[in-house]
């Protein structure tokens, strides 16, 4: 008896143990996967779609056509594809545009499109996985993007208006991230323009992260990382500095420093730090063109900013509620976007020079 009362709270000690350990496995090996995967999908397990007030039509730039397809990604989703181009054109090459994240597809990008076909070049432009007229219950994540454009430039080379031309890409923000991560896997690209792009998805992921629940967003990283991989393969892997290693294309970087959705520390100077003394890469960093207007000019960006104060006045007028039926509302009746979205022409004089002279 004695002995077994001597060894009792060892027992206990050792149960207490067992506990803990069960506990622990339970949490880092259970709760933690479920918790990113719940985290994920309120990201990413959704369609996207513009918003109609933000939508352009091809009507709206003088002389641009369009014609539309469709071409399979990854999945057998089929993704909508947009070829545009003018008449009577001295065809220079094939600019492909993936767009950015959250708002819907190609289609605010159709201002690029326009001005590269007046300058010399096709463009093809698509949607990519659950946005606007492309298949797909929702987007996925990041890494989807890059898959997406994957499958855009395999079909571009297939496609028989766009053969044997030399092909160069344009990507803002998601954008920016897909066309210099697919660099790793078409290497033959002559040339890229990255606005406000960012190096790796899980940079841009914990960076949203931290700002909703601070650094505890660090424990959740290694887990997004693994569902990442086992999710998208390969592709999840894929950084724009590796594709910038893995290719000899002409590379643009444009940001700026007050771009709050994408941190210059995740996008700009990290590629800096990489190349900034390679001769093929030239780099363009502003003070204060925030996120979306970095190609635009000051006028636009002061007019977008009284445009948004007279919105905010309006919602405030009329119950203080802010919802798309509203802004829808508010946009259509007071929306100009040949103020708000004029573009600083001399910068896309730099980009059309730096396309021609890449190719």
């Amino acid at each position: 008896m004695e002995n077994k009362k001597a060894q009792h709270p060892r027992s206990k000690k050792k149960i207490a143990l067992i506990i803990i350990i069960c506990i622990l496995v339970i949490f880092f090996f259970i709760i933690m996967p479920i918790l990113t995967r719940l985290i994920y999908l309120d990201n990413f397990g959704k369609r996207f779609e513009t918003a109609q007030w933000m939508a352009y039509s091809v009507n709206e730039f003088d002389g641009l056509k369009v014609t539309e397809s469709t071409f399979p990604s990854n999945n057998g989703q089929l993704l909508a594809g947009y070829h545009y181009s003018k008449e009577n054109q001295k065809i220079k090459g094939v600019l492909v545009i993936a767009h950015g994240f959250g708002g819907g597809g190609h289609n605010t990008y159709m201002d690029i499109a326009d001005y590269f076909t007046s300058n010399g070049y096709l463009v093809f432009a698509y949607d990519a996985t659950g946005n606007d007229k492309s298949e797909g219950e929702a987007v996925g994540g990041m890494p989807q993007g890059v898959i997406d454009l994957d499958f855009a430039l395999r079909y571009v080379k297939q496609t028989d208006e766009y053969q044997d031309l030399p092909i160069v890409l344009f990507g803002h923000s998601w954008g920016g991230y897909c066309v210099g991560s697919v660099l790793n896997c078409h290497t033959d690209v002559k040339a890229a323009v990255l606005v406000a792009g960012f190096n790796r998805s899980i940079d841009l992921f914990e960076q949203q992260g931290e700002s909703i629940i601070g650094s505890g967003i660090k424990l959740f990283m290694p887990y997004v990382s693994v569902y990442e991989r086992l999710k998208f393969g390969k592709y999840a892997s894929y950084t724009a500095i590796d594709g910038f290693g893995a290719s000899d294309a002409e590379i643009m970087i444009l940001h700026s420093k007050d771009d709050s959705t994408v941190l210059p520390e995740n996008g700009y100077e990290k590629f800096y730090n990489a190349y900034g003394e390679t001769p093929r890469f030239h780099f363009i960093e502003y003070e204060d063109r925030g996120h979306d207007s970095v190609y635009y000019s000051d006028a636009a960006r002061r007019y977008k900013e009284q445009l948004n104060k007279d919105y905010t006045a309006y919602v405030e007028a009329n119950g203080g509620e802010y919802t798309a039926e509203i802004k829808e509302e508010f946009m259509k009746q007071n929306l100009d976007k040949s103020k708000c979205y004029e573009f600083d022409y001399d910068l896309m004089q730099q980009m059309l020079d730096f396309y021609d002279s890449a190719l």
